[in-house]
């Protein structure tokens, strides 16, 4: 971690790369294949990407960083999607900084940006504390889950 200042998060340590860059501190999104500002919500998003790829199985190639999408004639950003091999976008996942409290407006944020990506796994998380929700899209019943499920139970019909 080096002298970021930011704190150790309740995700394992894949060895996310720092740098003090000629901006400031950056850290490597290995998705996007680059440097970027190491914001605390970007250090979250980023262990959490390692989580994603070394402890649950998420290939690359099936996930995207901060995919952007139109609601409400608004332009946003989901953070991360990851997808089954087949394309279809199975999970989305909503990071925040660890000093930000995972409030019901966290989750209303994740679901109202769910009607465009319509998937079936809805995941905040803040580094420190991590939700994972079922999204049934047929009754929009939500069941929260204990574990974070690994890419093929994310992926399952």
């Amino acid at each position: 971690m080096g002298d970021t200042g930011l704190p150790a998060l309740a995700l394992p340590d894949h060895g996310v790369k720092t740098r003090n860059g000629p901006d400031g501190w950056q850290v490597f999104d290995p998705i996007r294949r680059k440097w970027v500002a190491l914001l605390p919500e970007e250090w979250v998003r980023q262990h959490f990407l390692n989580f994603l790829l070394y402890d649950k199985g998420c290939p690359a190639s099936l996930i995207q960083v901060e995919q952007p999408l139109v609601l409400n004639t608004l332009f946003k950003r989901a953070d991360i999607v990851v997808h089954a091999s087949d394309g279809r976008a199975v999970a989305l996942v909503e990071c925040k900084a660890p000093g930000v409290r995972i409030t019901q407006s966290t989750f209303e944020q994740a679901a109202r940006y769910n009607v465009v990506f319509k998937v079936g796994w809805l995941i905040v998380t803040n580094g420190l504390r991590h939700y994972c929700c079922r999204v049934d899209q047929s009754t929009g019943s939500v069941e929260f889950r204990v574990e974070i499920p690994d890419h093929a139970t994310l992926s399952a019909r």
